[in-house]
């Protein structure tokens, strides 16, 4: 690696004066510019909104880094296009109001001392979410209220009994069709101690009775049946849109859409009736409403220049029922547009069990950032959670080999190429001139990998848009073990044009 090895490059690609360089990258990001620069419609990414009524997880951080992942990718795709990433915090509900009881508090105290740790989480996590909304905001309140007005007003909400088995972990209630006995260790079920669950999320149901106010969604599965055949991209991964096909094969019964409020006290109350609180679910999907200014102007206020509808919306897969089915139902109902698209993630696990309080196996996401780094922790849950298809398990071992090839790629590269001995021999002179080896191999390798380097944009662009997140990190791996091979004979300025060319 002397000095003495190292030539001027002939080929024009490699030899990048400062100002080339600025002028090559202002032409790639105009080249990447998708759609009109005057498009006044910010692209709205939404993640969901988390309940706190605990400290947050490392799901909590796997949803807020996928919506993130998809802000920054498309500020780069259309750096003149405003990005929105929405989260926040549901506030109210059962589960909040017992947690405040059990801790002594005020449910807006204790919501208040939680909330923060999602905020903290966000800033930890190095996230860029452009609006926090909590559900217990006044702006909040007036746009559920608004929401609720009017589907009142089309007819579409009445009152009514409600018979059904109900999840209080859930906050909502299941059919006959929707649950399950628990069977016990032997196989047996004792008629005397028979247990139902819901099959969807696995938690405890009780049959219940009560007064309410239901949503005619009855009334909206034909037209979501044909809107869904008609747009198959909308929900991924295939299997989850497969699933929403499947929940909307048999007629649907009305929504149960208001609990009593004796039994349910914290929440919003029924803007026609105090006697009654607005059931939960109907609260937290209005955030994404709310988060753009909802109610908008009645003088041709779409909400289009605040950002509605949602480019994508970043979800679990054990709430798709709610984000395919109950808000696309309520948005038909009033004409607003819908969504654009799902992204419906799977979960991670530990060692292929679900996380649980009770197994003692959550893993702390604040925890792991401190340990590893949160570019580690990013680039982990991004490299092995990427697909999004199937449920992946937390590994301690696997975050470590993770860990070693960051560090080793890009670590190794950077310090290479930013070490003064190098950049004195790449920049001999002060001329800008990349220098190599009088080789004619490493001549032929160079220019093949500045090929690569202009092709992995594609790639990358390719991938991401059908939300193969592994697949174009896997792209990129594999670009940068190349670059390394030679990193120490490239100009210095070669960091700057790997970064234009594979991001955009």
């Amino acid at each position: 690696m002397g000095a003495s090895n190292c030539k001027p490059l002939g080929s024009p690609l490699l030899i990048v004066s400062k100002k080339q360089l600025q002028e090559s990258i202002a032409k790639l990001e105009r080249l990447s510019t998708r759609g009109s620069e005057t498009q006044k419609k910010p692209y709205y990414i939404t993640t969901p909104i988390f309940y706190p009524n605990s400290v947050p997880h490392i799901g909590h951080l796997y949803s807020l880094v996928v919506g993130d992942i998809f802000s920054r990718y498309n500020k780069l795709c259309d750096p003149s296009r405003p990005v929105h990433l929405v989260n926040g915090t549901d506030e109210h509900g059962w589960k909040i109001q017992k947690a405040a009881e059990q801790q002594g508090m005020e449910p807006l105290a204790f919501c208040d001392q939680l909330s923060v740790h999602f905020r903290d989480l966000i800033k930890k996590a190095n996230v860029n979410v452009t609006r926090f909304t909590r559900t217990t905001e006044p702006e909040h309140c007036t746009a559920v209220h608004s929401l609720w007005r009017k589907l009142d007003e089309k007819g579409l909400i009445y009152k009514g009994f409600h018979d059904g088995w109900y999840s209080i972990s859930d906050e909502c209630f299941y059919t006959e069709t929707q649950i399950t006995k628990v069977k016990t260790p032997t196989g047996a079920v004792a008629a005397s101690e028979t247990e139902y669950m819901a099959i969807e999320t696995s938690s405890r149901v009780e049959h219940l009775t009560e007064e309410n106010y239901k949503f005619r969604l009855s009334q909206f599965r034909k037209p979501l049946l044909a809107y869904y055949r008609s747009n198959p991209d909308t929900v991924y991964p295939p299997q989850q849109y497969e699933d929403v096909l499947e929940m909307l094969s048999e007629p649907l019964n009305d929504l149960s859409v208001s609990r009593p409020r004796s039994r349910l006290h914290w929440g919003i109350t029924v803007p026609t009736d105090p006697e009654h609180t607005i059931y939960v679910w109907i609260d937290a999907l209005t955030t994404y409403m709310s988060s753009v200014g909802y109610p908008w102007p009645s003088s041709g206020g779409s909400g289009l220049e605040q950002g509605w509808p949602p480019n994508l919306q970043v979800i679990g897969k054990d709430i798709l029922r709610f984000h395919a089915i109950y808000l696309p139902a309520m948005l038909m109902a009033l004409d607003i547009p819908l969504p654009k698209r799902i992204l419906s993630h799977a979960h991670w696990t530990v060692e292929h069990r679900k996380m649980s309080k009770s197994l003692g196996n959550v893993v702390d996401p604040i925890k792991a950032i401190d340990e590893y780094g949160i570019d580690v922790v990013r680039y982990y849950l991004a490299r092995v959670g990427g697909r999004f298809k199937v449920d992946t398990s937390w590994d301690p071992e696997q975050l470590e080999n993770v860990s070693k090839e960051i560090s080793s790629l890009l670590g190794n590269l950077y310090l290479r190429i930013s070490s003064k001995s190098i950049q004195a021999r790449a920049l001999k002179g002060g001329d800008g001139k990349a220098l190599s080896p009088d080789n004619e191999g490493f001549t032929d390798r160079a220019h093949e990998l500045v090929t690569k380097l202009h092709e992995i944009k594609k790639s990358t662009q390719a991938k991401m848009d059908v939300f193969a997140v592994a697949d174009a990190l896997l792209d990129i791996t594999l670009v940068l073990r190349e670059v390394g091979f030679i990193s120490s004979l490239v100009c210095s300025c070669m960091i700057d044009i790997l970064c234009s060319i594979t991001v955009g």
